[in-house]
């Protein structure tokens, strides 16, 4: 039993109690949080090594066997999705650091985002489903705290908009757990999933689907559930849009991945041709959305909702090629996401806007940052070398064998807009001549350049080293779309229903 698992969520409560109960004395809570998220980071980085070397690693709170107790399962999916969550926040508190006032940080702000990292952490790696309802709640709550900190106007509003359609699909979320419940009475992942298997009604379970695709799909913001995203993600400070935009929806579709992937592969063959429908819609508005806004963050708010419409294709194609092709992408965009909105942020403080129109000439005055911006929106289009090259390209291969020929035709004119659209903040932010005297301008400080400097040295990486992640990967879908070996990994070789029988007797 691997009871590390239990580890990094420990760590992450412990060190938001200290940063609370420390959090007049500043350096000393910001040392705690460090030192809280570096754990988490490197922890991670380990199970993905273990979970490559020695399988799927599982954990029964209290000693109890599953299906009774609480389940708590790594495997390749969760431990990639696990060590990017962890790099993220790490370089969003780095960022913080630079770029927020003292305020923020009497007001609980890194409390906050080790609560957030809390309800990430257990939502990837729990086995059980009321258990990911929790984790949720965990993460929204800490999320609804972040993107109303600081009390201005357009904060309350936009807050107000993602507080109302979260709590939908909250209510969505747990409508599904009680109607799981009702018809194969439990709600341990591997025991529904094995007893689906002898369910003579499948037209209940795709209902129940159905509604789990709306509650995960209203976390995502996929069409037509993404309003709320680009009214809202522009109105916090800059590092909380990052830390959002890079795992928040994310977890929406990883939570899809698992339940539709893993424990309902049924379900997600007869709702496939729908999904994919979808996948494509998102990634159009998302895309023409972006092509129609004139402020930095509006534009990447709307890449947001495009991008997620990747993630959704990866599961539409309903294999384990289309799995791993999306988690691969879904990994990649994360990283480039959080990057871009540094980049974007840092500049937007120096010109004190994030209207293009007021800016320009930074190429000049900030060639670093034009470099790292300029190699953000070739990894974001899917150009090489970068890794967001072989995330869609793994997409399209996916897309081609299984002859997905409308999504996989959409996704690559997405592609293009994509870079065109990037391209129109290269052009107003970094290569036209400003109208103000740039020389005036404060310069970027080295707290502002370096966090989403390194996430896309991070994505350079990847892309050039793109045969290990493609590999890793590759196991990791055959992981998600392996429901025998989930089930036996969880409750042993006999399956949970074996387990069941044996305790009630």
């Amino acid at each position: 039993m691997a009871n590390h698992l239990f580890l990094p969520l420990v760590s992450l409560m412990i060190g938001a109690a200290l940063a609370v109960l420390f959090g007049r004395q500043r350096w000393l809570a910001r040392g705690i949080v460090v030192g809280s998220v570096l754990f988490h980071l490197v922890y991670s980085l380990r199970l993905l090594w273990v979970v490559a070397e020695h399988g799927r690693q599982v954990s029964q709170a209290g000693g109890w066997l599953a299906p009774f107790g609480i389940t708590f399962v790594a495997d390749g999916a969760s431990a990639i999705m696990l060590a990017v969550a962890s790099l993220l926040t790490l370089m969003t508190v780095l960022y913080s650091f630079a770029s927020l006032d003292e305020g923020y940080e009497r007001y609980f702000y890194y409390p906050l985002l080790l609560l957030l990292l809390l309800g990430v952490s257990g939502a990837f790696m729990t086995g059980d489903l009321f258990n990911l309802y929790v984790w949720f709640e965990v993460l929204l709550l800490a999320s609804f705290g972040l993107i109303t900190l600081g009390g201005t106007r357009a904060q309350l509003e936009g807050g107000l908009k993602y507080v109302v359609l979260n709590l939908f699909g909250s209510i969505a979320f747990l409508i599904g757990c009680g109607l799981v419940y009702g018809v194969v009475g439990t709600l341990n992942m591997a025991h529904i999933a094995e007893r689906m298997q002898t369910i003579q009604q499948p037209g209940i379970m795709t209902a129940i689907a159905c509604v789990f695709l709306f509650a995960f799909g209203s976390k995502a913001a996929i069409l037509p559930l993404f309003f709320w995203l680009p009214t809202s993600y522009h109105t916090p400070p800059v590092a909380v849009t990052a830390i959002f935009s890079g795992l928040l929806t994310k977890v929406g579709a990883y939570s899809l991945y698992r339940l539709l992937g893993t424990v309902m592969q049924n379900e997600l063959i007869h709702l496939a041709p729908w999904i994919l429908t979808i996948a494509w819609l998102t990634m159009l508005v998302g895309v023409f959305g972006a092509m129609a806004q004139m402020n930095v963050r509006r534009i990447l708010s709307f890449h947001i909702v495009s991008q997620i419409g990747y993630s959704v294709m990866g599961l539409g194609l309903a294999s384990s090629l289309g799995l791993a092709a999306g988690l691969l992408f879904t990994a990649h965009v994360m990283i480039v996401k959080t990057a871009l909105f540094f980049i974007g942020g840092a500049a937007e403080q120096i010109y004190g806007t994030g209207d293009i129109k007021k800016m320009g000439g930074l190429a000049r005055r900030e060639p670093a940052l034009a470099i790292f911006w300029f190699l953000g929106i070739i990894s974001l289009a899917g150009l090489p070398p970068m890794s967001g090259f072989f995330g869609k390209l793994a997409l399209l291969q996916a897309g081609v064998t299984q002859g997905a020929w409308l999504v996989t035709s959409v996704a690559t004119l997405t592609g293009i807009l994509t870079l065109f659209s990037m391209l129109k903040i290269w052009n107003e932010v970094f290569w036209k001549k400003s109208y103000a005297d740039v020389s005036k301008l404060p310069r970027v400080s080295p707290g502002l350049l370096l966090p989403g400097a390194l996430l896309v040295i991070v994505s350079l990486a990847l892309g050039l080293g793109a045969s290990v992640l493609v590999d890793y990967t590759t196991v990791a879908g055959m992981q998600l779309f392996d429901q025998a070996g989930y089930i036996q990994s969880v409750c042993g070789l006999d399956g949970c229903e074996a387990v069941f029988q044996t305790a009630i007797r």
